[in-house]
């Protein structure tokens, strides 16, 4: 049985706020990079269920920048609109995500049903989280960055210095 290639490239979006981008969140993107031709690592500007972000949007999309670059079909683009809108203006019919516990699947699961309402055309994929970073979280690396608690080994090496430098100016 003769496979025959796609036309046209695939290309997926791995949207999140990334605040900032974890090695949970690179272990996902690594995997989409494998299976995609093309991986767009959407950044939302703004977030509707989370707070205010702890760096800004140029900052995000550099820590990605830099912590993919040794990927050469993932690039890093802010977004504003809903998920699979920006997905069709890429031309993206992937949205790729990370699941780590029970607490992900029901919020994905409602997102994906909502997400299929807007664009039947655009499917989600979800990635398992490798096991050493299925308890890992933004917020949990901002909680211990916070009370000084060790970070290595969570976060790429630039964004530890920039949590340590963000959080002692706010203390």
């Amino acid at each position: 049985m003769s496979h025959t290639p796609p036309t046209s490239p695939s290309i997926a979006v791995c949207p999140g706020s990334y605040d900032p981008i974890t090695n949970g969140h690179l272990d996902v993107i690594a995997r989409a990079a494998h299976v995609f031709d093309e991986v767009v690592v959407a950044v939302v500007n703004l977030s509707i269920r989370k707070s205010k972000p702890l760096f800004d949007i140029d900052e995000r999309l550099g820590f990605i920048t830099d912590a993919t670059a040794h990927l050469g079909n993932v690039r890093a683009e802010p977004f504003d609109v809903l998920v699979v809108e920006f997905a069709r203006r890429i031309g993206a019919r992937a949205i790729v995500k990370g699941l780590r516990a029970i607490s992900d699947f029901e919020y994905e699961f409602e997102m994906n049903q909502l997400n299929r309402i807007q664009a039947p055309d655009v499917d989600t994929f979800y990635v398992m989280a490798s096991p050493q970073y299925s308890f890992l979280s933004s917020s949990g690396v901002k909680e211990l960055a916070t009370f000084g608690g060790t970070i290595d080994g969570l976060v790429p090496p630039r964004v530890a210095t920039r949590l340590a430098e963000e959080l002692s100016r706010r203390t």
